[in-house]
Order: C-alpha cells, then structure tokens, then sequence
C-alpha cells in the first residue's frame, strides 16, 4: 500500500474491502473437507488451564511445514499445515493455529495462580499464554497412515523405518499478528509440544481491511464508512469523482475490559488480542437511493421516499471456513451471510440490520476479525445496521441490566468500537433512523429500560415526535424478545421488561417490532398484554395480512436464526398469540411501501420463503404526527 506525501496512508476499497492487491481470496475448500459444525463451547475451551509436559521419544523425522513458499501470509489464505515424520499417529495429537507466536510458550505466562480462579485450577501454569484460536484433532488419513514414507532400509532394500504425514488446512486472515502452528501431542488432558513450525508474519498487517458501511442520519445524503488496520496513522477514502474523506482512529486496549479482582474475564486475560486500529470516515455530498464507487456503498432511501427495502436477522457469529474447531462456532451463520450477500448481488437491499449477538467474540478478540471478514461481502455493500446484545455487552459489575459473564468482559467496548451507529453517545447505544417510508427505532435490552430510565425517556420522546406523514411505518429493534413460545433455561422473556416498554408501543402505535435473541423465527398477531387484539387475514394471493388502518396492537416476529444453534419449539404450543414458527436458519426480508409492508423470512439453506405476511395501511388512515393512545 503506498503512502502519500504528507505520510497519510491511503486507503481505496476497489474489492471485498481490501485495499488495492492483485492477490484474490482464494475459493473456499470444498465441501468434504468442512467439518461438523456446531453451537457451544468446545472442550478446547479450557486447554489453556493444563500443564505443558514435554514429549516423551518424539520422533527424529519429525517435521511440521507451511504452504507459504517461504512467502509472508497475504490477507486471507487457506494454508495447507503438514505434519510429517511421525511414527505412531495417535488420537491425541492435534494442531493448534496460535497468534501471536510466542503465546505457545509457558515462559510468558502469567504466574499468579489467582488469574486462573475461574476453572478452580490454581495448582499449574496454563499450557498457554493465550487461547489458541483454533484446532484439528482425529484426523482420518493421519491415523491410518494414509501417506506413509520411508525413512530407513535394512540391506535387502525392505523398509525398517515407516513414518507416516497428513496434511490439513487452515483459513488465516490477517489479524496483524504473526501467526505459529503448533503439534502437540497428549490430547487435552496431558498436552506437550512435539513440533512448532516458527513464526509466520503477514505481507502487511497495516493493511485497511473489513469496511463496513453504516447509515448516519436519516437524509441519505453521508455514509460512515468503518475498517480495521494496523497502522494507527490517519488514513482516506476515495470516492464518488475525485471525493476523498480522511478517517479518524481508535482502538482499546486490554485495560478497557471488563473483569473482576477474583474471576478476570477471557478479554482481560487469555481471550486478549490487539485490536489493531479502528478508522472511521463519512463520505458526504451523497446523493440517496445512488450507488457510489468506493467501489461498492450504495445509499438508503432518504426519509420520506416511497419506498425502502431491507434484510433483517440476529444472533449470528462465525464458523470456521475450514476444518478446524474454534472456542464458539455459530453452525448457520455461513449459509446466512452468502444467502444475504445474494440478496444484495440479485435483488435491490437498501441496508442490512444485525440486532445483536454480532460476533459471539465473548473476550476472545481475534474472533472479531474472522466475523468481519465473513459479513464483508454484505456490509461492504450496504448500510449494517446494528443493536447490542447481550454477547456484546453483559458483564458483572459493568452496569449492564443482567448480571451474566456473556461478552467475556467486552462490556461493549469492542462491538462500539467496531460498529458506529448514530447512538447518543458512549455506552447509550440507542439510536433511531428513518429510511424510505419506515422510522425505526433501536434500544438496547441490555441498558437500563425503566420507567425512570434515560432510556426510557428518550424512547418516549422519540416516538412521540414521528412525523407519520414522512414515514407511516414505525418499527421498533431491540434484542431480547417480549414474546417467545421457546421454553429456555434461562427464560427468555423477561416480565418486567414487558412490563415497562411494552406500553410505548401500543401508546405510540408501533406497527412491528423486530427481536433475536432466541434463536429461530416466530411472528405474533396483533398482541398486547399477551392477548390478540387483532389477528390476520387471508388477501387475494393467500398472504396473511394485517389491516393498519384500525390500529389494535403491534406485531412481533423473532428473527433469532442468524446463525447459533436454532432452539425448537415445543410440540404443543398453548400461547394463542404465537401465529407462525419456524426452525431454520434464515432471515427476514422486509419491503414497504407507503401503504404496505411485506415481511417475508427466507430460509438460507434453499431460499424459500418460509413464512410471510403483510401489514396494509391505506391512505386515509395515516395521521400527521404519532397520537398516543390509551392502552
């Protein structure tokens, strides 16, 4: 990347995100070699907490190699790891991808016992520093020997020393920091290290990397854009015909985190890793509903457009596009991402909403990038709109409104940092946006939401003030759901945040509100105070279709199924309010018009339409400013 005269990088998004390069990403391996995919946390989860042994008679051939050529790391690789010259293949090898390298060494480990309380192991040292970032255990061709070599012949010429090898495959992007692949044997349990490959380092890990746009206001007429970097000098964006923007930068450190003196959280300890450099820049002078090269933002519907279309959906994360293991894999949040990105690629999608649980990072920080490079086939495009969940921001002791461990002690740094929304301000995440004929509304479940709330206030004030006769829609965001027929451990709706919000939005006469957190698709009829006020009815193409223009309550659909594990519903469902569940990994795609709006929830898998409805609401009935009603 060249460097300007006056030392400012310059930064142009011609591809998915990156920087000018001739390098492309390479495809991803084909579908036999992925692996198994699922939700949770693996036994791997407490690897680090174990004794580092040392081997007992490694194998004198033994060997670990790297398919780079001798070349540094680009961007983003499939990196095939062979390991090679080992006599005895056992089920207790398996091969980490550690970051930074040194972190696979006990010599910089911390030595108080203490910061370790979490598992109760306060006898040994971690095996690592820090936690690996992903593994490959129980390799098929590895433990039959599939390729075997011969290392030593007696003198007929007859082999007296086998030794067999195997290779897997790895996707690497580039988190700035050098990378090592380690082969330990031992299984978990009683892991030692037979073999380290070195240090890896990538070409540039000052590389712009992951751009994602998101909306400013509700003209249409700037656009943020946000990306990641290594270099913390202040670096532009080109754009439109000769338009340029220099980005502003920020980054947290480890002492941002949350923890606590007794049970330090993964983000202030094993979960660390260095953010590199978040820069932001807002392209002004745009025009809406246009696309602009930078190469691929293109611009919302300004508030009080006919019309406006968008894509939906929460609970999301990662999955590994190779083999290996990783701390939290989120088995649909693949299939999800390619589905939108086709939407986006076919179709007209003016923006994307993410409504919360965005990476499941939950203090293992290099987890960020690997999301990042996931949605940037989406986000790159378009407008990502996002809400903060309870992944993002739940922590002990940090003001959250649940006290759980689930952001790992990001307590909303991180997801803040990465993700600039038009929010009031720092840790008031809230915000409210208008695009085409909508104005939408996004809280956070995880601040304080009561009636003496600043939250609340704000809340109140902002649906009072929606000017109906600009956007007719108000649909309001949050995460964690009012209704849900999932019966979960822990439960999934609370009643006291039903009982404080829920009246703002039949007061203010929201028409659909949109929540994750449980993870599958449910839509609601008109309720309040879990009663149908109104229920849909049948239109000429047998759509369900609810009439508007005599408002009875809001709909809500739970669209919960962007990625982890799904929850199913039980098989008898007695709450009459539930109208239409679903338990597929998917999406909803969302198109108003003035007088309509079309919800349809697609399966990612197929495509399909798995379940939709309309809300209609005719000219005459739409009034001036938002009335409050009485509940």
């Amino acid at each position: 990347m060249g460097l300007s005269g006056s030392g400012v990088a310059l930064l142009v998004f011609l591809g998915l995100c990156t920087a000018v390069s001739s390098w492309t990403p390479p495809p991803p391996p084909p579908p036999e070699m992925l692996h198994e995919s699922f939700a949770g946390k693996s036994e791997f989860r407490t690897v680090n907490r174990r004794r580092l042994g040392v081997c007992s008679n490694p194998s004198p051939y033994l060997a670990i190699s790297v398919s780079t050529g001798g070349a540094p790391l680009p961007d983003e690789a499939f990196l095939r790891v062979t390991v090679a010259g080992v006599l005895r293949p056992d089920a207790d090898d398996w091969v980490a991808m550690i970051t930074p390298s040194n972190y696979s060494s006990v010599s910089g480990c911390p030595l108080s016992g203490a910061n370790y309380v979490q598992t109760g192991d306060l006898a040994h040292l971690p095996l690592l520093c820090h936690y690996p970032v992903k593994y490959l255990t129980r390799d098929p061709g590895y433990l039959g020997c599939k390729t075997a070599a011969c290392q030593k012949r007696d003198a007929s010429g007859a082999c007296s020393v086998r030794t067999c090898a195997a290779t897997v495959t790895f996707h690497v992007v580039n988190f700035r920091t050098d990378v090592e692949f380690v082969l330990f044997s031992g299984g978990f349990p009683t892991p030692c290290v037979l073999r380290r490959s070195g240090a890896l380092r990538f070409a540039n890990p000052g590389s712009p990397l992951y751009g994602h746009l998101s909306s400013t206001d509700s003209t249409a007429t700037s656009m943020r854009l946000t990306w990641v970097s290594g270099d913390r000098r202040p670096q532009q964006v080109q754009y439109g015909v000769g338009k340029s923007a220099t980005s502003q930068v920020a980054t947290f450190t480890q002492n941002d985190m949350c923890s606590s003196p007794l049970l330090p959280s993964p983000a202030k300890d094993f979960g660390w890793h260095d953010p590199g450099y978040i820069h932001t820049a807002v392209m002004t002078g745009l025009q809406p509903s246009q696309a602009y090269t930078y190469r691929y933002g293109r611009m919302p519907p300004a508030a009080g457009s006919p019309e406006t279309s968008f894509v939906i959906y929460g609970d999301m994360g990662k999955a590994p596009l190779d083999p290996s293991v990783e701390h939290y894999i989120q088995p649909g949040s693949i299939s999800v991402a390619k589905a939108v990105a086709k939407e986006i690629q076919i179709g007209k999608v003016d923006s994307v909403f993410h409504i919360g649980d965005i990476s499941y990072a939950t203090g293992f920080l290099v987890e960020w990038d690997f999301f990042l490079n996931l949605i940037a086939p989406v986000a790159s495009r378009v407008p990502y709109m996002t809400a903060i969940g309870n992944h993002e921001r739940d922590y002990a002791e940090s003001g959250s409104v649940y006290v759980t461990p689930d952001s790992g002690g990001e307590c909303g740094v991180a997801y803040e940092s990465y993700f600039h929304m038009p929010a009031v301000s720092k840790d008031k995440p809230w915000y409210s946006i208008e695009q085409g004929s909508v104005h939408f509304v996004v809280m956070s479940t995880e601040h304080k939401w009561s009636e003496t709330s600043e939250q609340y206030k704000w809340m109140n004030q902002d649906l009072s003030s929606v000017n109906r006769s600009r956007t007719p829609w108000v649909i309001f965001i949050g995460h964690r759901p009012m209704y849900s027929s999932h019966v979960g451990i822990p439960v999934n709706v609370d009643p006291i945040f039903v009982a404080s919000v829920e009246p703002l939005l039949l007061k203010y006469q929201v028409d659909l509100v949109f929540f994750g957190h449980v993870h599958n698709y449910e839509r609601t009829c008109a309720v309040y105070r879990g009663i149908c006020k109104g229920k849909p009815k049948k239109d000429a193409s047998g759509i369900d279709t609810y009439d508007n223009s005599k408002y009875t309550a809001p709909v809500h659909a739970i669209v919960g199924a962007g990625g982890f594990s799904l929850d199913k519903f039980p098989k008898i469902v007695l709450d009459k309010w539930s109208l239409s569940r679903v338990s597929e990994f998917g999406y909803a795609r969302v198109h108003a018009t003035r007088a309509d709006m079309l919800v349809q929830f697609v399966s990612s898998i197929t495509m399909e339409v798995r379940d939709q409805f309309k809300i209609v609401k005719p000219a005459p009935a739409r009034r001036l400013r938002n009335q409050p009603v009485q509940p």
